[in-house]
């Protein structure tokens, strides 16, 4: 199964705020022996959103969604969830009573009483629509859930409230998918060589071993090691990790052949 990420929001495509669900998310499944396949921003644009949640469903992966869940107008992705799934929007009865039980916990609060059936209170209520069919990712914020139809997941935008949710989506969810914490990638910092001359070690290296990746990073002003390229390898899946040592070792000898000059070793 792959994972996939996307972030909802005009906010971030505008820059108006920074997202930090990326990284966080990153670490999150890394410390779970996992990685990130694809990551995709959008707008608050519904046809573009139900567009892109509609390659989500019908991919199988893991896809986890962030933010325009709310009831203002400019959230649209709970109704380009629905439509995405050719399905209604209902009202979800655990979902309405979190949030109920979060609008009168708010109103004990500031000294007042609510009412059920009050306008503000329905207006919240529409955060528990929808689709048809969802289960619901609990909130330990403020209570007020994020949805799921099979494995796409949706949270809200804010990070106090997303990150713990993804927690339990890849903890209760998707135990099954954690393996043990493993080295991710070897790679070296090389100096004096071009990308070039690096091109035919980097091909026969992956040539060599099945399922491991090359990759190289150059750089022309790093404030540590300068203008150099930090290459190495990593495994493409987890059936070549025992691949990673032995590819490494080659990479290493294949730059002594060519006199590249290598400064440091990293590991991650």
């Amino acid at each position: 199964m792959n994972i996939g990420l996307i972030i909802v929001g005009d906010e971030i495509l505008s820059g108006k705020r920074q997202d930090k669900h990326l990284s966080t998310f990153i670490e999150k499944l890394a410390a779970r022996g996992l990685q990130l396949d694809w990551a995709q921003y959008v707008g608050d644009d519904r046809e573009r959103l139900t567009a892109l949640l509609r390659q989500a469903f019908a991919s199988g992966d893991l896809v986890i969604s962030c933010g325009g869940i709310g009831a203002t107008p400019d959230d649209h992705t709970r109704q380009s969830a629905a439509a995405a799934l050719g399905r209604e929007l209902v009202l979800h009865p655990e979902a309405a009573e979190l949030i109920w039980e979060r609008v009168q916990q708010m109103a004990r609060e500031q000294g007042n009483t609510v009412e059920r059936d009050a306008p503000d209170t329905l207006r919240r209520l529409e955060m528990g629509v929808f689709p048809a069919g969802a289960g619901i990712i609990p909130n330990p914020f403020n209570r007020i859930p994020g949805f799921f139809v099979g494995t796409v997941y949706f949270v809200p935008g804010f990070p106090v409230m997303a990150h713990p949710m993804m927690d339990w989506v890849l903890d209760q969810r998707h135990p099954e998918l954690q393996r043990p914490v493993a080295t991710r990638e070897r790679s070296l910092i090389v100096q004096g060589a071009m990308e070039a001359t690096l091109t035919p070690l980097m091909e026969e290296i992956e040539a060599r071993f099945p399922g491991i990746k090359v990759f190289s990073l150059p750089s022309v002003d790093h404030p540590q090691w300068g203008r150099h390229i930090e290459l190495g390898v990593k495994p493409a899946a987890s059936s070549a990790q025992d691949a990673l040592e032995p590819a490494y070792q080659a990479l290493k000898e294949g730059l002594a052949q060519v006199g590249a000059c290598i400064s440091t070793e990293l590991v991650r």
